[in-house]
């Protein structure tokens, strides 16, 4: 049976005076890139797709090299779009992300709700599905997008996923049905 192995990327070098879609991965976030291609050698992905913000293309590029898989930018696959959100402190980002996740059709912060961000990354995830049907594959996203996905495919609350999702870590779906079969929340 098909997989969908979602991927949320390695640890970035944090900028606060730059846009988090502008971020790169830190030496540490590359370093931890070959801990994560190990952890996800069972799960046997046929190709792996990527969000094209630096961070997610970065983190893609060495586990496609690792696993000796094709890796293609796929528009859409971004994060939730907030390019104008300065980065303040941990608790006031905590504090908006909860808030985004309780009120999904409400614009909380950012420039899309996440009614919005869990619809165009679905619908470019299902492309990629009906594409590949009968291939693993393998999906290089953000924290905020992959919990609204899951969580709303299999009952569960996307703040307390969002939560869980370290730096980097993934979860494991059937490609079929999106159930959710692992979650690899910590992979360092």
């Amino acid at each position: 049976m098909p997989r969908l192995v979602l991927i949320k990327h390695s640890l970035p070098l944090i900028e606060p005076e730059i846009p988090a879609p502008k971020w790169r991965l830190s030496p540490e976030g590359e370093r931890r890139c070959a801990a994560l291609a190990e952890r996800l050698e069972p799960y046997r992905l046929d190709r792996l797709f990527s969000s094209e913000e630096p961070k997610a293309v970065e983190t893609a590029a060495i586990l496609a090299d690792r696993l000796e898989i094709p890796l293609e930018r796929v528009p859409d696959l971004h994060e939730h779009l907030r390019y104008r959100v300065a980065f303040g402190t941990p608790d006031s980002f905590q504090a908006s992300v909860a808030r985004f996740f309780e009120q999904p059709e409400r614009l909380i912060f950012g420039e899309e709700t996440a009614g919005q961000a869990h619809r165009r990354f679905s619908l470019a995830v299902e492309n990629l599905i009906s594409k590949y049907p009968d291939e693993n594959l393998g999906v290089v996203s953000h924290g905020t997008v992959i919990s609204l996905f899951v969580a709303r495919a299999n009952g569960l609350d996307p703040f307390e996923l969002w939560n869980r999702l370290e730096l980097p870590s993934f979860a494991v779906l059937s490609a079929s049905d999106l159930k959710l079969e692992v979650i690899e929340d910590r992979v360092v």
